[in-house]
């Protein structure tokens, strides 16, 4: 109670964890397609790093710290899975998602056995990577519809 009385005294506004800009760090080998994410998600978070292959996502992350990283697979250097794999291995960050065009299913399952928490392809990413990242920050899992449902002629 003390506290709160001051921080009112000194005008100072504590913002609430719900209204918290989260830092992102994203990753893409193509310039046009980091830009078009990063303005999809600068509605909502904060991207304090756009990179484009697995070796700079991993020293991005270590010298930004972020809340959440978004990552395509398919990269130079080291790959999306495995710089996330290598992310979570040393503390750097929980809250992954990867966004890619490969709706293969045995790509989703060696990135969740990763410890990836969220799996959207490019197609629904207007859609969904909001959730997508929403979902991974607070520790859930989220597929692409695409994914969970897949298609039964293929």
């Amino acid at each position: 109670m003390e506290a709160t009385r001051l921080t009112r005294n000194m005008g100072l506004r504590v913002e609430p964890e719900e209204h918290r800009r989260y830092r992102l760090v994203i990753a893409d080998d193509h310039p046009d397609m980091r830009q078009e994410i990063r303005e999809l998600l600068a509605r909502e978070f904060d991207v304090v790093r756009a990179v484009g292959d697995g070796t700079e996502l991993l020293a991005a992350t270590v010298e930004e710290r972020p809340d959440a990283v978004i990552s395509d697979i398919q990269m130079t250097g080291l790959d999306g899975i495995e710089a996330g794999r290598q992310m979570l291995k040393r503390g750097l960050c929980e809250a992954i998602v990867v966004l890619t065009m490969y709706s293969d299913r045995r790509l989703v399952e060696t990135a969740i056995s990763a410890g990836i928490r969220g799996y959207v392809l490019k197609l629904d990413a207007s859609d969904e990577l909001i959730s997508a990242v929403h979902s991974a920050l607070r520790g859930e899992r989220y597929l692409s519809a695409r994914v969970r449902t897949p298609d039964k002629n293929s």
